[in-house]
């Protein structure tokens, strides 16, 4: 209870600080300069997409320096870990956006444990604050500034304090190396690469300058940019919001410009950086693979196909599993309809009763199917494991399973084992997009295109039908397939048997939307298990 208190009044306190330094910004800056800046930049947009390149260079830099501390850590993964944090820090108050950069590290790359991503971390953060006092105070120096003016002493005890966190993660990078980690402490190359990215980061200021009139130079321009990233150390809110201007203001000032005038550069540096940051951060969430919530696809190269297991008896069953729920009216029907026989294999049809109160077991039987009964209802991922579960057990040549309630013709088994059992394939799916649909729903005709959409962007397969329910299996398919949720199969069943290097193939079926019962499917509750069960399943 404390912690959450304490973890609220310093929310609370970020957010008041927000508020009061944009109020003060917006009553002090020159907003005549301010104006004058927005339609320079309009009209030649020329220097402020070079002075983005340039700060983009920086980080690229700063995440190059990152790969010579950590080896194992891949330059994507770095790149995007340092803008990850950059735009962490524009965001959220505290520069919270550091401890996204170890996040970044440790559960994008497999085997990076977070003292090694920490340790890296903190080394060179300090040799990159101990870099930019180096270059602010040599510009000053350039520019015949006088010590006591530019806060000699201040910059003094903060370059003994940096050098000291320098130090520090150095020397935990060394004990960790001592212990069997990939890491080494930051060598020559990346103090160089630490020391080149702040001239580079300081040519927004530069060009934010000279757009509202500001006749600044390049020494300036590292002065302003020292004097500004430094205050932000004690920053509270968001992007350091008010501690970045007034050192910014404090450094135009020592130069002497106009406070007003310096305070409408900074606030023209803080929009273009801020640009930069959120589309680069944007992207370095979601790119390279995997991204910071995890894998979202399908890698490009799969596994091999699996060895294929022995092959099936001569009189080896085609298992049809019907899962049903409350399907009285419907499930004696395609029982019925069910073909005997399917390319010379006898077909024994499985009803999988999930729970069911209407009878549905009872009607299944007496139209021959064999029936599995659940004690409770736990959902169509529950019942499809079960069945593909049961056909395994019992020797099949292939499983195959469509719905209870006649959507889709049983008189097609034929066309959607076939692939499986001529050793085509291992995974079919019947497309209904592919077929001939007789009636769907519009909405439901909508939902599964987006729906098969977003599965083929998952797959990387040219996937047609992402939620048919007319599948079959071979038997070393069926045996290895994982559902990792109860309430539904088709998306997490074709990312697990495609991840695991099974051959996928689609045939064209016929269907006809349910003329008996009622759907379980609810956007809301079937987006809610879903998606979830997705990411958990690429993820695995």
């Amino acid at each position: 209870m404390h912690r959450l208190r304490g973890s609220s009044t310093a929310w609370a306190a970020a957010a008041l600080l927000t508020v009061l330094a944009v109020a003060l910004v917006v009553r002090t800056v020159d907003a005549a300069a301010l104006a004058d800046a927005g339609r320079r930049l309009a009209a030649s947009p020329g220097g402020a997409l070079v002075a983005l390149a340039c700060f983009g260079a920086a980080f690229a830099l700063r995440g190059w320096a990152w790969t010579r501390v950590l080896p194992a850590l891949p330059p994507g993964q770095a790149w995007a870990g340092v803008h990850v944090a950059l735009l962490g820090n524009r965001l959220l108050p505290l520069r919270l956006g550091e401890p996204l950069r170890v996040v970044s590290a440790v559960r994008r790359v497999p085997g990076l444990g977070p003292a090694a991503a920490t340790a890296s971390t903190v080394s060179l953060r300090g040799a990159d604050t101990v870099a930019l006092l180096a270059v602010g105070a040599g510009a000053a120096v350039a520019l015949g500034l006088d010590a006591r003016d530019a806060g000699g002493a201040a910059v003094a005890v903060a370059g003994l304090v940096a050098a000291a966190v320098t130090g520090g993660g150095a020397w935990w990078l060394v004990r960790l190396r001592a212990r069997g980690h990939a890491v080494r402490p930051p060598g020559a190359a990346a103090v160089a690469a630490t020391l080149l990215a702040w001239p580079l980061e300081a040519v927004v200021v530069l060009v934010a300058a000279r757009a509202v009139g500001l006749d600044l130079d390049v020494a300036g321009a590292l002065v302003v940019t020292a004097a500004a990233v430094l205050a932000q150390v004690a920053a509270v809110a968001p992007g350091g919001l008010g501690t970045y201007e007034g050192g910014a203001v404090a450094g135009y000032v020592l130069l002497g410009h106009d406070p007003a005038t310096g305070l409408a550069a900074a606030v023209v540096t803080r929009a273009l950086t801020t640009v930069y940051a959120l589309v680069a951060g944007g992207v370095a969430v979601l790119a390279p693979s995997p991204s910071l919530l995890g894998r979202l696809r399908l890698p490009r190269r799969l596994p091999p196909r699996p060895a294929a297991g022995p092959a099936p008896a001569a009189d080896a069953p085609v298992v049809l599993v019907l899962p049903a729920h409350d399907e009285a009216a419907s499930v004696a029907d395609v029982v019925a309809r069910a073909p005997r026989t399917v390319l010379g294999r006898p077909v024994r049809v499985v009803v999988v009763d999930d729970g069911s109160r209407d009878g549905t077991a009872v009607r299944a039987r007496a139209a021959g199917a064999e029936v599995v009964e659940h004690g409770r209802n736990r959902g169509l991922g529950a019942a499809v494991r079960t069945g593909l579960a049961h056909g395994v057990g019992l020797g099949a040549a292939a499983v195959a399973f469509a719905d209870a309630d006649g959507e889709y013709p049983p008189e097609e088994l034929a066309a959607v084992v076939g692939p499986v059992l001529a050793g085509d394939a291992d995974y079919v799916v019947g497309s209904r997009f592919a077929g001939r649909i007789d009636r769907m729903l519009p909405h439901r005709r909508f939902g599964n295109r987006v729906l098969t959409w977003w599965v083929r962007w998952l797959t990387r397969h040219p996937v047609t039908d992402g939620q048919s329910g007319y599948r079959a299996l071979s038997p070393a398919a069926a045996a290895d397939a994982e559902i990792v949720h109860d309430y539904n199969y088709a998306q997490v069943l074709t990312l697990d048997l495609l991840g695991k290097g099974y051959r996928y193939a689609e045939v064209p079926i016929s269907y006809g939307f349910r003329t008996t019962g009622t759907s379980f499917v609810r956007l809301g509750r079937y987006l809610r298990s879903v998606v979830p069960a997705v990411h958990r399943e690429l993820n695995a």
